[in-house]
């Protein structure tokens, strides 16, 4: 038997990690400035994080939820107060596409409806209804397009406006889409849909799987809108590498035994890495280090020769060129052994490195993205 060919793979193999940097097999050093998918939040090899899951698992690994598990209340406990909804309930789960699948369902439940609102460009995930939520063809199969689901352009207010009604579900939207190349929706963008949502009865889901847990600057990308959502999916981040994601749920959708379930969700080390991962971003301030450190990435890669545009915040960041971005980010990675991410925008290099990252590496950062570009912008120029 093999590993099922679904993934085109960089051939390294990597075997340790620490902190910002991944070495492989034959001892090489990679700057990490993709995190694995904005999964490790902070940095590798966290030494609390080690000790939190090794303490765990010597008392116990898994039960299900048939029994009261503790650390789940400390969990949510720690996850409210820091993010500002400690108001909110939690189903915890295992990946960011099944708190996507568990949002709209939940969604469905409470108000009795089916139609969805979605934007083009998104991505929720790859189960049933997340993936016929996320506008990418490619991706969905035939059983999947069953589903009532509007795509609308991301900040089109009138668009918006002339599509919701009263017999809309839910409106789902990323936080800032992540895949689409770090597209945000605005302000008042947001601002308008939560309205709309209150006054017709829809579910506001706040896709925060990528965006969430602290790497924008604030715990999560719509507040800087200063909105409040019926429901956020977080994942990714959350557990730093172990599987573990989340459905927040406002205090007006009540439960219901049988509503919603997993056998693996909540489970002893997946809390016990999502509390770790909540006490290093409180402790070591790193809300604010991914302003900080963000904004100095922002700044210069902004004045860089050859970038089209910069867009993002904190450490969420997306770097257009005016051509396809494939061979820099080879070289990246093959020339200056920096790891970078793609977009469905082939012109986009993805950052999203771990939240922990300081202008050191910042500036290791910027110097082999300088180096990589330059032989692709004589290229262009000639």
């Amino acid at each position: 038997m093999k590993p099922f060919d679904v993934y085109p793979l960089f051939d390294i193999e990597p075997v340790k990690a620490q902190g910002c940097w991944i070495w492989d097999k034959e001892e090489k050093k990679y700057l990490d400035f993709y995190g694995g998918h904005a999964v490790i939040s902070i940095g590798h090899s966290h030494p609390h994080y080690i000790k939190k899951i090794e303490e765990q698992l010597e008392k116990i690994a898994f039960y299900s939820n048939s029994v009261k598990i503790r650390q789940q209340e400390e969990l949510a406990q720690k996850l409210g107060e820091l993010s500002g909804y400690d108001d909110y309930a939690i189903f915890l789960c295992n990946s960011g596409a099944e708190a996507n699948e568990n949002a709209l369902k939940l969604s469905s439940f409470h108000n009795g409806k089916k139609r969805i609102i979605a934007f083009e460009k998104s991505f929720h995930g790859r189960t049933s209804l997340a993936v016929a939520a996320t506008n990418d063809v490619s991706i969905q199969a035939a059983v999947n397009n069953f589903h009532d689901i509007v795509f609308l352009p991301l900040n089109d207010i009138e668009a918006f406006e002339k599509a919701i009604s009263k017999d809309i579900c839910a409106v789902i939207v990323e936080g800032i889409q992540g895949v689409a190349g770090i597209q945000t929706p605005s302000n008042e963008f947001l601002q308008v849909i939560r309205k709309k949502c209150t006054e017709t009865g829809a579910v506001l889901i706040l896709d925060e799987v990528q965006s969430g847990y602290g790497r924008t600057g604030k715990f999560f990308a719509h507040q800087f809108a200063n909105v409040r959502p019926d429901v956020i999916t977080v994942a990714k981040g959350m557990g730093n590498g172990f599987p573990v994601g989340g459905v927040l749920i406002g205090p007006h959708i009540k439960p219901k035994h049988g509503m919603l379930g997993t056998t693996f969700g909540g489970a002893y080390l997946a809390c016990a890495a999502a509390i770790a991962v909540l006490d290093v971003i409180k402790d070591q301030q790193l809300m604010a280090n991914s302003q900080k450190v963000g904004d100095y990435l922002i700044e210069n890669l902004r004045k860089m020769e050859g970038v089209k545009e910069v867009r993002g915040r904190g450490l969420m960041i997306g770097v257009e060129l005016p051509f396809n971005a494939a061979q820099v980010r080879n070289d990246l990675v093959f020339k200056y052994h920096i790891f970078t991410g793609s977009a469905s925008n082939k012109n986009t290099v993805r950052l999203l490195p771990p939240l922990t990252i300081t202008k050191i590496e910042a500036d290791h950062f910027l110097q082999g993205f300088t180096r990589a570009l330059q032989p692709h912008l004589q290229s262009v120029a000639q």
